[in-house]
């Protein structure tokens, strides 16, 4: 499993998000500067998050973001899943995402990458924003 740069910075912008709970709202600009996001890539990554029900938003002067649920109830696994699809090393052993791979000729070979898969998916699931503050 390789996380894309997008997935790094959504669990960035989910981390300060969670971190600044009980500040209130807060600007597109100061998350990005905090964790040296791109503005515009954060935007859209904001808006996935949005939709998603992981983010809330408020426009206006007085606008900004705000976690949409709990932090201890949103696992690493959901925001990796959202931006960058499986878990799982190759899509033949991934649960949420199947798709046929020639390495399905080997049983034993997709024994490994099943094993592989539980593994991430075990610590990525068991591992949640409120872990990372």
């Amino acid at each position: 499993m390789k996380l894309s740069v997008k997935s790094e910075y959504a669990i960035l912008a989910m981390i300060d998000l969670a971190e600044r709970e009980s500040e209130g709202l807060q600007h597109i600009e100061d998350i990005a500067r905090r964790k040296h996001i791109p503005r515009k890539f954060l935007e859209q990554i904001l808006l996935i998050l949005k939709r998603a029900g992981y983010v809330r938003s408020k426009r206006g002067a007085v606008g900004g973001y705000r976690i949409g649920k709990s932090p201890s109830e949103i696992s690493l696994a959901e925001i990796i899943r959202l931006m960058d699809g499986a878990l799982a090393p190759v899509e033949s052993v991934s649960v949420y995402f199947y798709e046929q791979t020639p390495i399905e000729q080997n049983q034993k070979l997709i024994d490994v990458f099943r094993e592989i898969r539980d593994y991430i998916s075990t610590i990525m699931e068991g591992t949640h924003i409120s872990d990372l503050l």
